[in-house]
């Protein structure tokens, strides 16, 4: 029965003082709407990110140059240009005909403006070998993929992505021109097809060239900036992985683990080291949102302190009638969970909403973009408000208790 009466009590408060009432309220509904977006947005992005990487298959491995760090990442990941990964690494793997291994392929990346005609565009370009398209499952739409003689022989030829490829010729068939990379010219030998970017790459705003003709033409280098290979079976990952580091190792003449130059992960090592970085960087987030409720927390102690003060009368009539302390201390907590609990669904539905749009408006966008909504979230918002409402209303309800009923009485 108290508890029922002194949620219409507050209620009738806050309708009594809508402007103040919606000032106090603002900080928490603020807080927790920023808490939901957050952990909204973080999960889709989490997921988003892992869907990215797991479309390139699950039985993938890759090799870059470098020592990892501690936390697993390679070195490379941190922007220190590794040399110690070269072809002739590649061809120890594929000499050794291990059978789980269905393909290796070896890459060199660098970016230009290129040109045909009075048309140019910048792009990257990758140096790569014949068994790309096997190995990052892409189609041919035009022409072909320049062969492994090609690969060997520092061939001028080069195979665009579909979005440069529409670029630079439109409607013109761009089969046998010659375009400009870096003052040298190269054939047009064939056409990916359009299959959309992500992240990581995005195959159809790239064009692609032998690999000793990037290292010898292009660029001037010797070495490799990573390897990927396709594994015929997921289970088959670890042990292959195990001989790889053996031939990587005895190329690079090691001896112990500790001294590799070298990083081998494998797509499901990504995904976990990724959702690690991603649970991080999301409960960080939270954690800065939250302070906005700090904040609130003590607006609404605030209002509950001058709402005290105007109803010093009340407090005194109730306790001549013979209302507890404990009472009066239950009567102004409920109160004051009551505001942050309205407060609270208002900043769920809110941070909801908004994520709902900014799901949507992503996914316009041309991006898989899932809209979820953590229902951990939403249970942590109701609780949280209601746990802001029991701090910040019990200095209120306290001082409330200890009023004096006559001297209450006679307050003006």
């Amino acid at each position: 029965m108290y508890f029922r009466d002194s949620i219409i009590a507050a209620l009738q408060m806050i309708a009594r003082n809508k402007t103040q009432s919606f000032l106090t309220m603002l900080g928490i509904v603020i807080g927790i709407m920023s808490v939901i977006i957050v952990m909204s947005l973080g999960a889709s992005a989490q997921e988003f990110i892992l869907g990215q990487i797991k479309n390139y298959g699950s039985n993938m491995i890759a090799i870059l140059p470098g020592k990892p760090d501690d936390s697993g990442a390679p070195a490379s990941a941190f922007g220190i240009v590794a040399t110690s990964l070269k072809n002739k690494d590649a061809e120890s793997i594929i000499n050794a005909n291990n059978p789980h291994i269905d393909g290796v392929s070896m890459y060199v990346r660098g970016s230009d403006i290129i040109t045909w005609e009075e048309n140019s565009v910048s792009t990257t370009f990758y140096g790569t070998t014949a068994s790309y398209p096997e190995i990052e499952n892409s189609i041919i739409e035009k022409g072909k993929f320049f062969s492994k003689d090609e690969e060997l022989s520092n061939a001028t030829v080069v195979v665009l992505g579909g979005k440069i490829a529409n670029e630079l010729f439109g409607e013109d068939n761009p089969l046998g021109q010659k375009i400009k990379i870096r003052k040298s010219n190269f054939t047009i030998v064939g056409v990916l097809k359009t299959k959309g970017g992500n992240f990581i790459q995005n195959q159809d705003e790239e064009i692609f060239v032998p690999i000793k003709t990037a290292q010898n033409v292009l660029l001037g280098i010797n070495y490799l900036d990573f390897m990927r290979m396709r594994i015929d079976k997921t289970e088959n990952i670890d042990k292959v992985k195990d001989d790889v580091v053996e031939i990587l190792r005895t190329n690079h003449s090691i001896d112990s683990p500790e001294d590799d130059d070298f990083t081998v992960r494998s797509v499901a090592q990504a995904l976990e080291a990724i959702s690690s970085i991603t649970d991080i960087l999301k409960f960080f987030l939270v954690a800065v949102s939250a302070i906005s409720l700090i904040v609130g927390g003590f607006g609404i102690m605030n209002i509950m302190l001058a709402i005290v003060q105007e109803r010093v009368k009340e407090i005194g009539l109730r306790k001549a009638l013979g209302a507890t302390s404990n009472d009066i201390v239950w009567q102004f907590l409920v109160e004051a969970v009551t505001i942050t609990f309205i407060s609270g669904i208002i900043g769920i539905v809110l941070g909801v909403s908004i994520s709902f749009l900014a799901a949507q408006i992503i996914t316009a966008l041309g991006y898989t973009w899932p809209f979820i909504i953590s229902y951990d979230g939403i249970a942590l918002g109701c609780l949280v408000s209601i746990c802001i409402g029991l701090v910040f209303g019990i200095v209120p309800a306290l001082r409330a208790s200890k009023l004096d009923p006559i001297e209450a009485l006679r307050y003006e």
